[in-house]
């Protein structure tokens, strides 16, 4: 079913796009069948913090690390928030191959208690949670026949308690969504660094979350593909000397799909994602560009650069997982078969290079590959990267916003609540509404707060019984 929202003359609210990278794309959203930009007009808000410092980034665009950092012995020790999930099975694999390396002290997981007990039994941690409450009695049970039973702690509360677990060095945050801050903040505040793979962390919580790091000296290392390959690409530079990120895109399941022919996309054509199959937010996302645009905010968080100074390029094979320009224009690349397990690898190792197997871990072979193409983006068939830019220009908790609402309207979209179209639309007119009261410096209770408000305003905008938009 498709949106069916009032026409631009009948809409009061106030566009946030007179913040987009520049000008001359305001046009794009007009172009797109079915998606049109709002009218622009001042408005008075009451929350608003214009003299807001921005802050610090987590990297400012170089990464040396520190001298006499090592506080352990033997096998580094690590937590795992969200154990039974792709990111937490996967570090799982690298603890399983590297022992001598890595040892895990603590694991969290939602609800998965079959794996969990099986990684319980494996890794043997000291302490175990498990967020839904009603399945301890459960999880007990599997665990009946271990002769070193963990302590088990259920809830919230045992999920940040393994995130700031006395023993351990890094804790990897695989949690989804705003659920991962509370344990992030936990850690930080304990002193531990963060193997970070929680986006909300950064998007929703980088004004809160990036000064607590710098207050408790705690490392945010960033285990996706992109931000990982800067990461590489960046270790070694002098001060001052990054010019300009590029962020590599597969360009999604529509990178050769005609701009008017998106008014017919259904679901199954959204899902059919050129390269690999993963789950199916994220596949919407890679073919909405939402994914790079949430991206695009990650970086500016991470590395400090300017919305200026951060591209997106469309990059087919995606070997190149992204690359950095130096003042001299010199351009660094991070080039790797498409393998989340490497970036997890050197969030846990860095500053250190783990020696891996070929058998498990294959090596790049160029020859083999052929060639590597590049385009620009067309931001008429991806609106996604201006909406992204403006709400990372707005900053505070607009980028948050922006990311819930569309998470909303995905599984809106997904559930064929509403059409493909309709994603951006409902993104635009929740960050519009969101103007009136956005925070600039926000708590993190405000930043819970207004994802929540994102998803509950996103969902208002379904097409109503009686065929009028509810838009409050």
């Amino acid at each position: 079913m498709a949106l069916n929202l009032l026409s631009p003359a009948e809409i009061k609210a106030v566009s946030f796009l007179d913040s987009t990278k520049s000008n001359h794309h305001l046009h794009h959203l007009n172009k797109l069948p079915g998606v049109y930009t709002l009218k622009r007009k001042d408005c008075g808000t009451r929350r608003i913090h214009c003299s807001a410092q921005p802050p610090p980034p987590a990297w400012p665009g170089r990464a040396v690390p520190e001298t006499n950092r090592k506080l352990w012995d033997g096998p580094k020790p690590i937590s795992i928030v969200g154990s039974t999930g792709s990111i937490g099975t996967q570090t799982l694999d690298i603890v399983a191959e590297n022992p001598d390396k890595f040892r895990v002290v603590a694991l969290a997981a939602g609800s998965n208690v079959t794996l969990l007990s099986d990684q319980v039994k494996r890794f043997k941690p000291q302490l175990v949670a498990v967020r839904n409450e009603s399945l301890v009695d459960e999880l007990k049970e599997a665990l009946s026949d271990v002769e070193d039973k963990p302590e088990i702690i259920p809830g919230e509360q045992g999920v940040i308690e393994v995130a700031r677990h006395p023993d351990a060095v890094t804790v990897v945050t695989g949690i989804v969504g705003c659920a991962g801050l509370k344990p992030t903040v936990a850690a930080i505040e304990a002193g531990k660094d963060i193997a970070l793979a929680n986006k909300e962390t950064l998007i929703a919580g980088g004004p809160f979350v990036l000064p607590l790091a710098h207050k408790h000296k705690v490392k945010i290392l960033p285990a996706d593909s992109e931000h990982s390959a800067i990461f590489q690409c960046i270790q070694g530079l002098p001060e001052g000397a990054l010019r300009r990120i590029i962020l590599t895109a597969s360009g999604g399941a529509f990178r050769d799909w005609p701009v008017d022919k998106l008014k017919e996309v259904k679901v199954a054509d959204a899902l059919k994602h050129p390269n690999w199959n993963m789950g199916k937010k994220i596949t919407v996302d890679s073919a909405t560009l939402f994914n790079k645009g949430l991206e695009v905010i990650e970086a500016h968080y991470l590395y400090g650069a300017d919305y200026d100074h951060i591209e997106i390029v469309i990059h087919p094979q995606s070997i190149i997982h992204s690359m950095v320009e130096t003042q001299d224009s010199s351009v660094l690349a991070q080039l790797g078969w498409p393998d989340m397990r490497l970036p997890i690898l050197y969030t846990m190792s860095w500053p250190e290079r783990i020696y891996c197997s070929e058998i498990t871990w294959p090596r790049l072979d160029l020859c083999k590959l052929g060639s590597l193409t590049f385009k620009a983006p067309d931001n008429v068939k991806y609106p996604s990267m201006d909406l992204a830019y403006a709400a990372g220009r707005a900053g505070g908790t607009m980028t948050g916003v922006l990311s819930a609402a569309n998470e909303k309207a995905v599984e809106m979209f997904i559930d064929e609540k509403i059409s493909y179209l309709d994603i951006f639309k409902v993104v635009e007119l929740t960050c519009d509404k969101h103007r009136e009261e956005l925070v600039k410096t926000p708590s993190l209770e405000e930043i819970v707060h207004y994802d929540l408000w994102a998803r509950d305003y996103a969902a208002s905008l379904q097409q109503s019984t009686t065929r009028t938009p509810v838009l409050t």
